[in-house]
């Protein structure tokens, strides 16, 4: 069997997550030049991560590389599993419908609202007095 690479790209907030899977892997697991258990210490967050290839149970069939930017830990998180579940998708379509009932394959479009003018944050006004 041929190893193929698939690409997923993944975003949450202003995090950017491109994935790359390489088919026939052996589990190996890399974030920005690191383990991901080094990268991403906090287990709640490692687990939402690798949550699309835990339950395909296909962690151990794909050698994993992500390159991640912007945002929080958290935020890139979630950036990693959106790109591992569009990937996982590309390579095998049958997977799709399992994916979806878990909300795996949506992309969470909340963002900060950005400051406005003559305002202290993005609603928040100054104190109003009347007289």
């Amino acid at each position: 069997m041929a190893k193929e690479i698939i690409n997923g790209l993944g975003r949450r907030k202003t995090a950017v997550a491109r994935v790359y899977l390489k088919t026939g892997g052996k589990g190996v697991f890399i974030v920005n030049g690191k383990d991901i258990k080094d990268y991403i210490a906090l287990k709640q967050l490692l687990d939402r991560a690798l949550k699309p290839l835990h339950m395909l149970e296909a962690i151990s069939k794909f050698d994993v590389t992500v390159n991640v930017k912007g945002g929080g830990i958290k935020g890139q998180a979630e950036a990693i599993s959106l790109g591992i579940a569009r990937a996982l998708v590309k390579n095998d379509e049958t997977v799709k419908p399992l994916l979806k009932t878990e909300n795996l394959l949506t992309r969470d479009s909340r963002m900060v609202e950005r400051k406005k003018f003559g305002k202290k944050k993005a609603r928040k006004s100054f104190q109003f007095s009347k007289r």
